[in-house]
């Protein structure tokens, strides 16, 4: 029984560790949290990073564009610079408003000024257009720069594959249609216009029951005064 109960909690013991190692390879990774996937709207990308490169402090966090996208607007970080890295084009582009372009950001550069120590989380935070390309997954490669060495987050899974079954995966995300949000979005505010409808309709019976207030002059021992009657 004894041994039974041994073999039990070695087997526990085991299953805890590897569940702990999966779930800190997991956690390791750098993350992207898009404010809006709609597509051809603005969006505000937050990337996630709580790690060094094996303990080495961060230095640098270096996110690239996909090409779609022709340029961002990088939130300001106290404690960190921010550059911007271009690339010029082989022939003229022409962006959907009309406008002709030689040039596009290619990368956004955030430089610590002191090192990011390993086990504190940050995040960095970047403006863009996303492009016209619902169901399309755009990915954000991340060189993230330590003290000791580096780590290129620019893994793609493959088929059948998942960030899981990758070492260093690219922060990204799917973009969406949007009509679902918009259509939310029209439920929620008939559903807010009703109610308001509701309260304008009940409005006026206040009203009503005011305005058959009835002042009365009433004598009282001593003295006249004017009170209120309410009329049915």
């Amino acid at each position: 029984m004894h041994s039974l109960v041994s073999r039990s909690l070695a087997a526990a013991g085991v299953t805890a560790v590897l569940m702990a190692a999966g779930m800190g390879a997991a956690s390791a990774h750098v993350h992207v949290h898009p404010d809006s996937t709609e597509a051809g709207e603005s969006a505000l990308l937050t990337f996630e990073l709580s790690h060094g490169c094996a303990g080495s402090p961060t230095t640098a966090v270096t996110v690239t564009l996909p090409e779609q996208i022709t340029d961002a607007t990088p939130t300001a970080h106290p404690g960190w610079t921010i550059s911007k890295a271009t690339e010029d084009f082989a022939e003229p582009q022409v962006l959907d408003n009309g406008t002709s372009i030689g040039s596009r950001t290619s990368q956004v550069v955030f430089t610590a000024v002191e090192p990011l120590p390993d086990g504190v989380r940050d995040t960095f935070q970047l403006t863009v257009r996303l492009p016209d390309a619902a169901g399309e997954t755009m990915a954000f490669p991340v060189l993230q720069t330590c003290t000791k060495g580096e780590t290129d987050w620019a893994q793609l899974p493959a088929e059948e594959q998942s960030d899981a079954d990758l070492e260093s995966p690219a922060p990204a995300f799917t973009i969406s249609g949007g009509s679902g949000d918009h259509a939310d979005d029209d439920a929620h505010g008939a559903e807010d216009r009703g109610g308001a409808q509701e309260e304008d309709r009940g409005a006026p019976k206040r009203r009503v029951l005011w305005t058959r207030t009835i002042w009365k002059l009433r004598q009282l021992p001593g003295m006249q005064v004017w009170a209120p009657v309410c009329s049915d």
